[in-house]
């Protein structure tokens, strides 16, 4: 691998660290999860109910970019192409796609126009399964609809075609739509890893049209590997970062020698990607601004999902959520944006983020008393403010704090209530060293 390349193409994507996923497609009018078709295990008949019937009246993807941008994300993963093979986009490669439906309407072409239009990267997922074409494995098949159904045992399919298909139409959205700046490929499984999905002949396709592309690590893992990437001697279809799903890695992740690597916790608002009807567990706004501050302390990205409904709308409690996120975001996202690990201890009582010689100290349960600064010493400190405000905090050397002298403390005040309860922050300036 290319590091400097790397590195360089890798560079706003650690400056970004929150972005939006959108799971989007015919699975939004069942409501019942974006894996419906398998779950169910729902025939290509049955299922094109769903297609005669997908008209997004409400599809307004300014809409969404102006939510995103809001709530301070960076950047935005549409769905292109699920699982289920029904494209967003207009490929010329299928009559199965939104332009032939009810929308007639290039839905991705929408997308990416929008959300670069308020300043946010663009990405693009694209399922490397599809449940839809003929020459795709099914029977015998860990996850395909017809997977056990004997009426199609014994078909034959013709692997190499679907694989021209689909090298196809992901060098359609790599040659028709611009500057792409990330692509989020799903998934590789059992033996379809690698090689089986001609992975290294499709990364040089896809560089040599968008040499600054990013790309995820399933082609040769999933959510239940990391791949290559971990190693002196990274494959070649890789990928640039590791993405752990609906679950934050507990030490965040680094290669075999300890290195940290970059990643992205792809998570749900509630417990599905796709819009569901009867799904109203959402995950509170502080929560997640927590786990992304979590995400960024152990040098991680959070990709935060959203599924909009069959009209094309974000649902309402999710847009709820992203303008509170938002509110807390316009006040401290300095502590996010270009911030990682901070070399320190985590502290009892929250996160530590750190940009060059700042630190942010992140306080999500108030100790009693005074806010201890663990890693510092009074000394080494050039200023400490209030991040939301800029207002001046002073250490304090007091009967209290000396009986602690390896440690240096700030107050907040009188009041033992914090003035954000979903997380202050303390930003602390260092010293040059």
């Amino acid at each position: 691998m290319d590091w400097d390349a790397y590195h360089k193409r890798m560079a706003w994507y650690t400056e970004a660290r929150f972005g939006m996923f959108i799971h989007w497609g015919l699975y939004s009018i069942p409501a019942r999860g974006e894996w419906i078709r398998s779950t169910e295990r729902i025939s290509i008949e049955d299922y094109q109910q769903y297609f005669d019937e997908f008209d997004p009246v409400d599809y307004d993807p300014r809409a969404w970019a102006r939510a995103a941008r809001e709530a301070g994300m960076r950047y935005a993963v549409l769905t292109a192409k699920h699982h289920d093979g029904f494209c967003l986009f207009d490929s010329q490669h299928t009559d199965y796609k939104a332009t032939n439906t009810r929308a007639k309407r290039d839905l991705v072409r929408e997308f990416l126009q929008a959300f670069r239009a308020e300043g946010l990267k663009v990405g693009l997922y694209f399922s490397i399964i599809d449940w839809h074409h003929p020459d795709y494995p099914a029977y015998g098949d860990r996850q395909h609809p017809m997977r056990d159904n004997p009426a199609w045992k014994g078909r034959a399919h013709n692997f190499d075609r679907y694989l021209d298909y689909m090298h196809a139409q992901v060098e359609e959205l790599v040659t028709g739509y611009g500057q792409l700046d990330l692509l989020w490929f799903d998934f590789s499984y059992d033996h379809l890893r690698g090689e089986a999905w001609r992975a290294t002949d499709l990364v040089r396709m896809v560089r040599r049209h968008q040499p600054q592309v990013l790309i995820d690590n399933r082609l040769e893992a999933s959510g239940e590997g990391f791949g290559s990437l971990l190693t002196d001697a990274p494959a070649e279809y890789a990928g640039d970062f590791l993405s752990p799903e609906q679950i934050i890695p507990p030490r965040g992740l680094v290669n075999h020698r300890g290195e940290p690597v970059a990643w992205e916790a792809c998570v749900t608002m509630n417990n599905n990607w796709g819009f569901h009807g009867t799904d109203n567990y959402f995950k509170p706004a502080p929560m997640l601004v927590r786990k992304l501050v979590e995400c960024v302390s152990k040098g991680g990205n959070l990709l935060l999902n959203v599924g909009p409904t069959a009209r094309g709308l974000i649902p309402e409690p999710s847009l709820n959520i992203l303008a509170e996120i938002g509110r807390w975001m316009r006040l401290n996202g300095e502590s996010v944006y270009g911030c990682g690990h901070a070399g320190l201890d985590k502290p009892d009582y929250g996160r530590v983020t750190r940009r060059g010689q700042t630190l942010y100290y992140h306080i999500f349960d108030m100790p009693v008393g005074y806010v201890p600064l663990y890693g510092v010493q009074a000394e080494q400190i050039r200023s400490v403010r209030l991040l939301s405000t800029g207002h001046e905090l002073q250490v304090e050397r007091n009967w209290i704090t000396n009986n602690y002298p390896d440690l240096c403390f700030v107050s907040l005040g009188p009041d033992p209530v914090p003035p954000d309860l979903t997380d202050t922050v303390i930003k602390v300036e260092l010293r040059d060293e």
